[in-house]
């Protein structure tokens, strides 16, 4: 019996991360400047179907946007809720008679109290922990393009010419 799960059987479960292959044909500091060489490398009429830009030495970075403190916290909740409530409100009184101003009320008023209540809740849990508002990227050290073998030294050729 064999392994489906085995790499070699000829089948690997699709979907399942593989490590990428082939020859580097460029290193580059960011990826704008990556991608600028496979758009430069497609421009010539390259199979660019051939190349993968692969992010090296990762690093997960938070960019601190600012300090919470609960009066935004509580407008965010307030301008978050009164969205989702509006649109509730509004899918309702397309469903009901009469005036559809008042689903649209209710939502409205709905969702604020929900909007303030799902975001004061987790902030008050932080309890002066984590006062600031922030974002998480994934960052590479560097970005390397490679090729497959049959045309790396073809594309090595067209980078060369370029000052990227």
């Amino acid at each position: 019996m064999t392994n489906p799960m085995r790499p070699g059987t000829g089948r690997e479960t699709p979907g399942l991360p593989t490590p990428p292959t082939g020859w580097p044909i460029g290193s580059y500091g960011t990826y704008a400047e990556a991608q600028k060489a496979v758009d430069y490398l497609s421009d010539e009429n390259f199979s660019v179907q051939d190349v993968t830009i692969v992010g090296v030495d990762l690093m997960q970075v938070e960019r601190v946007l600012g300090r919470l403190t609960w009066g935004k916290v509580i407008g965010g909740g307030i301008v978050s809720g009164a969205w989702l409530g509006l649109f509730f409100g509004l899918l309702v009184s397309l469903v009901v008679t009469g005036n559809a101003i008042v689903p649209l009320l209710f939502g409205l008023v709905g969702g604020i109290v929900f909007g303030v209540i799902s975001t004061s809740i987790p902030y008050a849990a932080t309890k002066g922990q984590r006062d600031f508002a922030s974002t998480m990227q994934l960052v590479a050290g560097r970005y390397d393009v490679i090729c497959d073998p049959k045309s790396a030294e073809k594309a090595r050729d067209l980078l060369a010419r370029t000052s990227i």
